[in-house]
C-alpha cells in the first residue's frame, strides 16, 4: 500500500538506479503516515556522516490537539540503508548532475519504507519531450475508446 509518491521527481529527474530505505519514525508519526498524512513532494535525501537523511518530507501530526509543542512536522528523519549502500550513494552523488530524491513511501511487511532514486536532472527541453509524449498517448487513448 503507498502512502505518497512524488510525482514531480518523474518529471524533473531521470532516475537510474533505485533503493529501498527503511525510516525512523516515532509512534505518533507512523500512525499519521498511516492515515495518509504525509507528503514527500519537494524532499531530498543527504548523507551526513555516513547516515543518509530525509530532508523536507512532512508529516502532519497525528491528532492535532494531543501533539507535543516542540513537534516539528518537516523535522530531518534518518532512513535506514546497509553501510555500502550509504557508502555506494555517498560516491555517486558527489558526482557532476546526479542527486538523491524520493520516490515513493509505502508499507511493506508492516514497516514503513520509502523508495529513493539516483537521479540525473532532466534538461528542458527532455521536460518538453515527455510532455509530448504524455499528450500522444493521451490522443491515441481517446481514439481507442
Amino acid at each position: 500500500m503507498s502512502f505518497a509518491t512524488n510525482p514531480k521527481a518523474y518529471f524533473d529527474y531521470n532516475v537510474l538506479e533505485t533503493f529501498e530505505a527503511g525510516l525512523v519514525l516515532s509512534g505518533q508519526e507512523v500512525k499519521s503516515v498511516k492515515n495518509g498524512k504525509v507528503s514527500i513532494r519537494g524532499a531530498f535525501v543527504k548523507i551526513l556522516n555516513a547516515e543518509a537523511w530525509l530532508i523536507g518530507a512532512t508529516i502532519s501530526p497525528y491528532q492535532q490537539n494531543n501533539t507535543s509543542p516542540d513537534y516539528d512536522p518537516q523535522r530531518t528523519r534518518k532512513l535506514l540503508l546497509k553501510k555500502k549502500e550509504v557508502n555506494y550513494l555517498f560516491e555517486k552523488s558527489q558526482e557532476a548532475g546526479l542527486s538523491i530524491v524520493p520516490l515513493k513511501l509505502y508499507e511493506k511487511k508492516n514497516l514503513i519504507k520509502l523508495e529513493i532514486g539516483l537521479a540525473r536532472g532532466k534538461k528542458k527541453y527532455d521536460k518538453r519531450e515527455s510532455i509530448k509524449k504524455k499528450e500522444e498517448e493521451r490522443k491515441i487513448r481517446r481514439e481507442l475508446s
